[in-house]
C-alpha cells in the first residue's frame, strides 16, 4: 500500500510539473511503464524517461526473461531499439528460451530492426534452445527479402538446429520456393541429411511440396531414404501428393514401377494410392495405358501366387483384391473414359483401352482350368456326395516360398487324373494310384475353394468396372452358368463365400436366383449376421442411438402431430446421418436417448395403420395384419405418407428397432420382391381365393365359365373391365391356360391395384435397407426382422388345438408332435405358428382368439398317409396343419424342420 501511494504521489508531483511521468526507482515496476510505449514506438516518451534514470536497458523480465530491446525487435519499434542499443542494450541476450532480439525480428519479418541488429554487432550464428537461428526464422516463414541480406552476415548458411535441419530443410518443408533459391544461391549443402537421414527433398516430398522438390531435382538432389529406409517417393504416396509423385517419376523413371509395386503393400493406404495413380493417369492416354497394364501384369502375378496352393493366402488374396480395385478405379475415371456401356476387351473390342486387360487373360485362363479340373473330377465322384475321397491332395512343401511354386497350367486331354493342381506337375503313381485320406492330405475343394473363390471376386470386379452402373457383364454372367455346379459346390461347403468373395451374387438377381436355395437353407441367425455385418460395412463404429452435436441433427417433432412432423424431419434429414444413429426430442420436453427413440418408433407403427391417412387397410384372414389400401388416393399426400413409410421401416430395420404393426404375406413379398401367387389372395378376400383354388384343382373344359383374360373391378370409383393382359378381352380360360389366368388375376388384385403405393414405400425402405441384403430373407422371416419374437405359450396351443382325419390327442404321432414342439428353439415354434397360420404372433387373449378365412378358428391338425420323405404341408385359411402318419418322432421332427426352413414352398390351400 505503501509503494502505491508513493508511485501515486510521484505522479502527481510530475504532472504539476507538466513533465513525463518519471520512472520508477526500481527496475520490476519501471520496465511495465516503459514495455506500452515501446511497444508503440514512443522513442521520444522512452528517451526522456531514460535520460535521468538508472533503469537497467538489460532488464529481463517476466516469465520468458526478456528485455525492452526483446520487445521493440518483436513488434518493429525501430526508433525504440536504436535508443536501446545507444544505451547500451546487450543484442544477443536471450530470454529463457535462448532467443534474442535478432530472433525476434528475423521470425516476424522485422527487416528495419534486423539492419540495426547486426550494425549493433547481433551474432547471426546464436542458437536458440531448439538449434534455431535467426537463419531459420527465415527460412521457417519464406522472409526470401530479409534472407538476401542476412546471408551476408552469416558464416554457415548450412547451421543445424537441434534434429540436425538446416534452413534448406525447413524452407523445403514449407514450400518456400524463392527462399530455397536463396540457400541454394548461397551454398546451401543440397543433400545434406538430418540425423534421421532425411535430406531437404526427403522434407519437401513429405509434405507435398512438388514446386520445391522440382528446383531441388533441377539443381541436381540426390534420391536418399531415410536411415529408416523410407523414401521420398514413400512419403508422397503416403500423403497422396500425386502432383509431386509426377515430379520424381519426371527425373527418376524408374519409381514408376515401384508406385505400380506400391499397390502390393498393405501398410499404405489404398485411398492415398489410388489418388496419386488418379493424378498420375490424368497427365496423358499414354500414361493412363502404361499405368492400366502395369497394375493388370502385377494383378496377374498375385492372382497366380494365389493360385498356388503353398502361398499365404490371406496376404496374396488381400494384395491381388486391393491391386484390382485401384486398377478398376483408375480404369473409370481415366481421361475422357468411355460410358457406352461398351464391355470393352470381352467382346471383341480392339481398342488400346481394351489391351490393358490383356495380361489379366491369364489369369482368367488358369481360373476357368481350374474349375473345369474340379468339376471334371466332382463328375466322377458324383456317386460320393458326402466327401470327394477321390480328389485328394497331398501337399507338399508347406514351407516352400510361394513364388517358387508355377501357376497351375491346363494339363492335357485326358490327364487330369494325374495332375496336381497348382503345380503343373504329374502326381507320383503311389499317389495317383493310392487316393486315400490321410492326415497329410487334404481336399483339393477345401484347399482351393477360397483361393478359386477370390480370384473370381477379382475376375468380376474387372467385368463390371467396364459396365455402366447396374449392368453385369454378359461376359461374367457366362462364366457363372458355365461353372455353376463347381460354384454351388464352393458356395455348399462355406456359404459365408458370398458375403466374402460371391458379392456378384448379391448385386445380380438373375445370379443369386441360381444359389438362393443354398442361401436359405441357412440358420436364421447366420443370415442376420450377415445381413448386419454387411448393412453396416463402411459406417464408422457409433451407438446405434447417439446424441449428435449438430442440434440440426435432432429430430424435433410434436406429439399432437407425430405422423405428420416426423415425416417432414425425416424427410429433410441427411440419410448418411440417419443411417449411423438417431436421436429423437419431442417439442417441449428434454428427454433424449433411446428410450425417446423406442417410443417413438412404437407411436408411428400405430399412426402408419391410423384409418385416418388411409395408408393401409385390415387384411381379411387373421385380422391383425395391414395390407395397402388401394383407395389411399382419397388422401391427396398418400405417396409421400407411403414413402415415409417405408422409410421409417428400414430404419427401424437398420436400427435392429421393432415396430408394432403386422403386414399381410403378400406384402413382406412385395418388400422382398418375391413374386404372390394365388395363397395370397386370401389375405384380402378369402372366398375369392378359394374359387381361385377350386380353378386349379377341377378341369373346367366342359363348365361353361366362358371366363376370359379381363375381369372387372373398381377404379377410381367405377367398375370398369380390365383385361388381364393385351387383348385379354378376346381369350378365353381354358384348361391349359388356367394357371395363368390364375396368377394374373393374382396380380392384378395384390399387386397392379396397388404398385403406385408399393414403389412409393419401397423408395423410401431402400434409402436404408439395400435390396441386395433384404434378399437374405422369405416374408416370415423379414415379418420377424421387423416385429420380433413373439412369446408363445406351448401349453394354451396344445388346450386350444382340435384334431381331425383320423388324428386323436392321445395318438403317438400327436404326442411326438408336441414333444417336439417343446424341444424346438422359440424362433422354430415362430416358424411352426407362420408355416400353419400365416401369421407369427398370437392374438391377444391366446390360441382361442386365432382368427381364420371366415372368422374364429383354432389350431388344427389333420391326419395325412405316410409315404416316405412326405413334408407337411398346410391350409392357413383355415390354420391347418397337414401332419403325415410318420412311423417314429425323429423322422417327424426331421421332416418337420425342413418344411418350417423351406420357407412358403409346398404349401396348400383348403
Amino acid at each position: 500500500m505503501e509503494r502505491a501511494m508513493e508511485q501515486l504521489n510521484r505522479l502527481t508531483r510530475s504532472l504539476r510539473r507538466a513533465r513525463t511521468v518519471e520512472l520508477p526507482e526500481d527496475n520490476e515496476t519501471a520496465v511495465y511503464t516503459l514495455m506500452p510505449m515501446v511497444m508503440a514506438d514512443q522513442h521520444r516518451s522512452v528517451s526522456e524517461l531514460l535520460s535521468n534514470s538508472k533503469f537497467d536497458v538489460n532488464y529481463a523480465f517476466g516469465r520468458v526473461k526478456r528485455s525492452l530491446l526483446h520487445i521493440a525487435a518483436n513488434c518493429g519499434s525501430v526508433e525504440c531499439l536504436v535508443l536501446l542499443l545507444k544505451k547500451g542494450a546487450n543484442p544477443n541476450y536471450q530470454d529463457i528460451s535462448g532467443c534474442t532480439p535478432l530472433h525476434l525480428a528475423a521470425r516476424n519479418g522485422q527487416k528495419k530492426c534486423m539492419s540495426k541488429l547486426l550494425e549493433y554487432s547481433a551474432d547471426v550464428n546464436i542458437c536458440n534452445n531448439e538449434g534455431l537461428t535467426a537463419i531459420h526464422w527465415l527460412a521457417v516463414n519464406g522472409r526470401t527479402e530479409l534472407l538476401h541480406d542476412l546471408v551476408q552476415h552469416v558464416s554457415d548458411v548450412d547451421v543445424e538446429d537441434a534434429m540436425g535441419q538446416t534452413a534448406l530443410h525447413v524452407a523445403c518443408q514449407n514450400g518456400h520456393k524463392t527462399t530455397v533459391q536463396c540457400l541454394l544461391d548461397s551454398g546451401a549443402d543440397i543433400n545434406r541429411p538430418n540425423v534421421s537421414g532425411a535430406t531437404p527433398l526427403y522434407f519437401a516430398c513429405s509434405h507435398g511440396q512438388r514446386d520445391t522438390a522440382q528446383i531441388l531435382l533441377l539443381r541436381g538432389a540426390k534420391y536418399l531414404p531415410d536411415k529408416n529406409g523410407v523414401t521420398p517417393l514413400d512419403l508422397c504416396v503416403q500423403g497422396g501428393y500425386g502432383e509431386t509423385c509426377e515430379v520424381l517419376i519426371q527425373y527418376h523413371p524408374r519409381l514408376f514401377q515401384t508406385i505400380i509395386q506400391m499397390t502390393q503393400n498393405e501398410d499404405l493406404r489404398e485411398n492415398m494410392l489410388r489418388q496419386v495413380l488418379e493424378h498420375l493417369s490424368q497427365q496423358s492416354e499414354n500414361q493412363y495405358l502404361k499405368i492400366l497394364t502395369s497394375l493388370a501384369e502385377v494383378a496377374t502375378t498375385n492372382g497366380h501366387k494365389l493360385l498356388s496352393l503353398s502361398s499365404n493366402y490371406d496376404a496374396q488374396m488381400k494384395s491381388l483384391l486391393r491391386i484390382v480395385r485401384i486398377f478398376c478405379h483408375v480404369f473409370r475415371i481415366g481421361p475422357s473414359s468411355p460410358s457406352n456401356g461398351i464391355d470393352m476387351g470381352y467382346n471383341g473390342n480392339k481398342t488400346p483401352r481394351s489391351q490393358v486387360f490383356k495380361p489379366l487373360e491369364l489369369l482368367w485362363h488358369s481360373l476357368d482350368e481350374w474349375l473345369v479340373l474340379i468339376a471334371t473330377e466332382l463328375m466322377k465322384n458324383k456317386k460320393n456326395s458326402t466327401d470327394i475321397t477321390s480328389i485328394l491332395l497331398k501337399q507338399k512343401g508347406q514351407d516352400q516360398d510361394a513364388t517358387s511354386i508355377p501357376p497351375f497350367e491346363p494339363p492335357g486331354p485326358g490327364s487330369y487324373e494325374n495332375l496336381s493342381p497348382g503345380t503343373g506337375e504329374s502326381k507320383p503313381d503311389a499317389l495317383a494310384g493310392k487316393q486315400e485320406a490321410s492326415a497329410d492330405c487334404q481336399d483339393v475343394i477345401s484347399m482351393t475353394a477360397n483361393r478359386l473363390s477370390a480370384v473370381i471376386q477379382a475376375f468380376y470386379m474387372c467385368c463390371s468396372c467396364q459396365m455402366p452402373p447396374g449392368m453385369t457383364s454378359p461376359r461374367f454372367i457366362e462364366f457363372v452358368c458355365k461353372h455353376d455346379e463347381v460354384l454351388k459346390c464352393f458356395v455348399n461347403r462355406n456359404p459365408k463365400i458370398i458375403f466374402d468373395h460371391f458379392h456378384f451374387l448379391l448385386e445380380c438377381p438373375e445370379l443369386m436366383s441360381r444359389f438362393m436355395h443354398i442361401i436359405k437353407a441357412q440358420p436364421f441367425k447366420d443370415r442376420c449376421e450377415w445381413f448386419y455385418e454387411h448393412l453396416h460395412s463402411g459406417q464408422p463404429d457409433s451407438d446405434m442411438v447417439h446424441r449428435p452435436v449438430n442440434e440440426n441433427d435432432i429430430l424435433l417433432v410434436h406429439r399432437d402431430s407425430i405422423f405428420r412432423s416426423s415425416c417432414e424431419v425425416v424427410s429433410k434429414a441427411n440419410c448418411a446421418k440417419l443411417k449411423q444413429g438417431i436421436a429423437v426430442r419431442f417439442h417441449g420436453e428434454e428427454g433424449m436417448g433411446q428410450g425417446v427413440v423406442r417410443e417413438w418408433f412404437d407411436i408411428l407403427s400405430n399412426e402408419i395403420v391410423n384409418p385416418d391417412y388411409a395408408l393401409f387397410t385390415q387384411s381379411a384372414d387373421v385380422g391383425t395384419t395391414f395390407q395397402p389400401n388401394s383407395n389411399s388416393y382419397v388422401n391427396p399426400d398418400h405417396l409421400n405418407y407411403f414413402r415415409f413409410a417405408g422409410q421409417i421401416l428400414g430404419l427401424a430395420l437398420n436400427h435392429r428397432q421393432l415396430v408394432n404393426i403386422y403386414f399381410t404375406r403378400s406384402f413382406y413379398k412385395h418388400i422382398l420382391g418375391i413374386p404372390v401367387n394365388y395363397q395370397d389372395v386370401a389375405s384380402i378376400d378369402p372366398e375369392y381365393a378359394k374359387n381361385l383354388q377350386w380353378i386349379l384343382d377341377n378341369d373346367i373344359s366342359d363348365l361353361g365359365l366362358e371366363l376370359t383374360f379381363s375381369v372387372e373391378t373398381d377404379v377410381f370409383g367405377a367398375m370398369e373391365e380390365v383385361p388381364l393382359k393385351p387383348g385379354g378381352g378376346s381369350i378365353l380360360v381354358t384348361q391349359n391356360n388356367k394357371a395363368e389366368y390364375v396368377q394374373l388375376v393374382t396380380e392384378l388384385r395384390m399387386t397392379r391395384a396397388i404398385q403406385p403405393q408399393i414403389n412409393a414405400f419401397l423408395q423410401g425402405f431402400h434409402m436404408f435397407i439395400p435390396p441386395s441384403l433384404i434378399q437374405l430373407f422369405d416374408e416370415y422371416e423379414l415379418e420377424l426382422l421387423l416385429s420380433g419374437m413373439p412369446e408363445i405359450d406351448v401349453s394354451d396351443w396344445i388346450k386350444n388345438t382340435e384334431y381331425t382325419s383320423g388324428y386323436e390327442r392321445e395318438d403317438p404321432v400327436i404326442q411326438w408332435f408336441w414333444e417336439v414342439v417343446e424341444d424346438i428353439t422359440q424362433e422354430e415354434r415362430v416358424l411352426l405358428l407362420q408355416f400353419v397360420t400365416g401369421s407369427s404372433r398370437v392374438p391377444h387373449g391366446g390360441f382361442a382368439n386365432i382368427m381364420g378365412g371366415s372368422g374364429l378358428q383354432n389350431f388344427t391338425i389333420a391326419a395325412v398317409p405316410y409315404t416316405p420323405n412326405l413334408l407337411p404341408t398346410s391350409s392357413t385359411c383355415i390354420n391347418m396343419l397337414k401332419l403325415p402318419e410318420y412311423p417314429s418322432k425323429e423322422i417327424l421332427k426331421d421332416r418337420l424342420l425342413v418344411a418350417l426352413h423351406c420357407g412358403s414352398y409346398g404349401y396348400t390351400m383348403a
